[in-house]
């Protein structure tokens, strides 16, 4: 039995109960653990309990890559393609911070005055992101995963990842990395 809405296999029985004309026949009053949405479902043994499902999903909600905190310097540029993928050209580049970044994406955040709305906006938006670590600059294409905007001045935060990095651009990225786990181990508290 999985969940209508995230497809998870995650469910409990609901805590309140079906009426007891539908209970008969079977129909119980479900619950997902993962998204809280409660339906009907077909139940007529009474498998499902009210105590919470064992999790079969170990690895769906770790993320891949561990994150760090930074205030890096960066600029953004857009990437426009004229239709063939071999040919591209850039805007000129707009100051940002990198905020958190990662092996797999990063966080930016921008005024965005140079550019519109509806390009910062776009999901899966290309840019060129250029930052610069403490010992090296890296260059990246990055595409938008996800955005909004906070503060009296709108500044824009952008969730990003990283579609395409050259093999030097990646060492060097991934050296920094290695220095900030050993530098700031990930803190634990109760």
């Amino acid at each position: 039995m999985r969940c209508p809405r995230c497809d998870s296999k995650q469910i409990q029985r609901d805590y309140d109960d079906a009426p007891a004309l539908v209970s008969l026949v079977g129909m119980r009053k479900l619950l997902c653990n993962r998204c809280g949405t409660a339906f009907h479902g077909f139940d007529p043994l009474g498998k499902l309990r009210r105590a919470r499902a064992k999790s079969d999903e170990t690895f769906a909600f770790h993320r891949q890559a561990p994150r760090y905190r930074a205030h890096l310097p960066t600029s953004v540029s857009l990437i426009y393609t004229n239709g063939s993928e071999t040919k591209a050209t850039y805007s000129s580049p707009a100051k940002a911070h990198c905020d958190v970044i990662s092996k797999m994406g990063m966080c930016l955040s921008l005024m965005g005055s140079r550019f519109a709305e509806s390009e910062l906006s776009r999901v899966g938006r290309l840019f060129l992101v250029r930052v610069d670590l403490p010992a090296a600059r890296i260059e990246a294409v990055v595409s938008n995963r996800n955005h909004y905007r906070i503060g009296e001045n709108k500044k824009w935060i952008l969730g990003v990842k990283v579609e395409q990095i050259a093999e030097a651009e990646k060492t060097k990225l991934l050296t920094y990395l290695e220095q900030r786990a050993t530098e700031q181990p990930v803190l634990i508290t109760d």
